[in-house]
This record gives structure tokens, sequence and C-alpha cells, in this order.
């Protein structure tokens, strides 16, 4: 409240395109704080609504641009900061895929996938105009929200920051201690998740010597269609499956093939989950594809990087 009173609607910018960015800074509580306050007649509503929808769009536009320009790449660096890495990158291909521009305005609300939203966007190629629309749109409810939730709470807000003040250093043990507990559920759910997905994984090596044999893997790419779009590598000879079209395969083919299966996701999520699907099936020779395409790729850029190298001069 001091930090508000002092700074002003500059505080409400700042803090506002820092979240959006992706640093870890308190937005919506510093909105409803300021809601409480304008309440009260002691700060500009009005300037603070401008000051939290203009860093809204700021800050997203800048991720707008990064994935116009570098694609999956952008979306892969995000996710692999984020608390739920492995649904990261699924969560907001489908999201944009199934909705579209309203997505940018729905991502404001859903955890794990608005920092991901806008540059998902741009990969995806949408229009300047249209991105800013939803941008005005999805950034007005978000601030609206917060600030709405402070002046229909204002008295209450002020008696909960009063009760923290005198609490003091307790107050923000206790925090903390909320915190590193929200931090470690998190951490347990994914560390159990991947162990339910667990299983042998195919290296590239063998995978390009099982192809170049007599008796070749099916080759399934799981990817979303959406991430098909961004991007285009496929490994030759894939066949594209959505996860949701795994089971009608699995009909298509005798549980004696061999299958790989293989996404561009981390710790290869969606393939160890297609995998499963399989196996349910009946099928016992299906394994992921260990590192997904990225392997795939890496290793082929590792092979031509000698041949492009210049021969010694010979004497």
């Amino acid at each position: 409240m001091d930090l508000l009173l002092r700074h002003g609607v500059l505080l409400v910018f700042v803090v506002t395109l820092a979240a959006r960015v992706g640093m870890p800074v308190p937005a919506a509580p510093l909105l409803v704080v300021a809601g409480g306050l304008a309440a009260a007649g002691r700060f500009p509503l009005a300037a603070a609504l401008a000051a939290a929808v203009v860093a809204n769009i700021a800050g997203d536009a800048l991720w707008f641009i990064g994935g116009r320009r570098h694609g999956h790449r952008v979306m892969r660096l995000l996710c692999k900061v984020s608390l739920s890495p492995d649904s990261c990158v699924r969560r907001s291909e489908l999201l944009i895929g199934r909705w579209g521009g309203s997505s940018l305005v729905a991502a404001k609300f859903v955890p794990g996938v608005s920092l991901v939203a806008a540059p998902m966007a741009g990969a995806l190629g949408m229009p300047w105009r249209t991105f800013m629309a939803f941008e005005v749109l999805g950034g007005g409810l978000w601030s609206l929200l917060f600030l709405g939730l402070g002046l229909l709470f204002s008295r209450e807000i002020e008696r909960v920051l009063n009760l923290l003040s005198s609490a003091g250093t307790t107050a923000l043990a206790v925090l903390l201690v909320l915190l590193a507990a929200l931090l470690a559920l998190r951490w347990w759910r994914r560390r159990r998740t991947l162990h339910d997905l667990g299983m042998p994984r195919i290296g590239v090596e063998e995978l390009r010597t099982l192809l170049q044999g007599e008796a070749p893997p099916v080759v399934v790419d799981v990817r979303p269609l959406s991430s098909l779009e961004i991007d285009a590598r496929r490994i030759p000879g894939a066949r594209h499956v959505e996860l949701d079209g795994i089971a009608a395969l699995a009909a298509q083919l005798h549980p004696a093939h061999e299958v790989v299966v293989y996404c561009n996701c981390p710790n290869d999520v969606s393939a160890a989950q297609a995998a499963r699907v399989l196996q349910s099936h009946g099928f016992t020779r299906v394994r992921p594809l260990a590192g997904g395409l990225d392997a795939w790729f890496a290793d082929e850029l590792a092979e031509e990087a000698p041949s492009a190298a210049p021969s010694p001069a010979t004497h």
C-alpha cells in the first residue's frame, strides 16, 4: 500500500509489464490493492486501468514478435522455465488451435499458458490487427477483474494488509512456507507423471539403423496440427497422428509391428502417452524417441558438420 501511494500509477505499469514478460512479480494482487485504494479515493482508478492495459499489451507484444521471428524455439524456451514444462507446449497449442484469437483473452486467466499464448499466436502467423484487438479486450478484462475485486472488498483488503503488517516477520514466514509448499506440490506431481510415463526410449542412432533395415518400424509424429504449422520438420516417412487419434491408429496396425513415437515436447511426454495407449492395445514393441524431433535433427547437423568443413591442403 505504501509503495503504491509513493510511486502511483508508474508502479502499476512497471509491475504489470514485468509480469507479462515472465518475471515472478505479484501484478494481480497489486491491482487488487490499487482497487481498494481507489475505493477510498486515494488512487486514480482510470489511470491504473489504463496503465495495466498498456503494460499487458506491451509485454505480450514483445513475445508476439519473438514468436513471429523464432517460432517453436521461443515456446520451448518459455516452457523449460515453466513449473509445468511437460504440459506447457501442448496446452498452449490446443488452446490457440481451438479458440484462435479469443484464446489470447482466455489465456490471461489460465496459469501456465498466459505467457506462452502471445508467442504461439505470433508463430502461427496471427495478423497484428487481430492480435491487438484481442489484447486490448483481454488486458481490459484482466485489469478490470482485479481492480474490481479491490473496489468490492476494499474494507477487507485494508484489514488483511494491516494484519499482515502487524504480524511482521511471522506473516512473511507463513507466506514463504505456503509458497514452498506449492512449489513442492507441483514438483511432486511432475515427478509422479514422469514416473508413470517412464519406459525405455529408443535413441536416434538405433532408429536410423532400423529405418535402413528390411523391416523398418512405423514412425509416428504425435504433435498437434498447430505445432506442425509452426515447425514443419518431420522425420522422413513418419505418419502424423495426433494424440487423440492413437487408439484409431492401433486398429490399423498389427500388434507385432514395431512402432516409434516422437513429439517435440519436454521429457517426450506426449510420445510416452501415445506409447502407453498403444501398449494398452497389445503393442509390445513400441518406444518413444529420446529427445524427440530436436534430437533427430541435432544428430543430422552433427553428421553434416565434418563434411562441411574444408579439407586440409595437401603439399
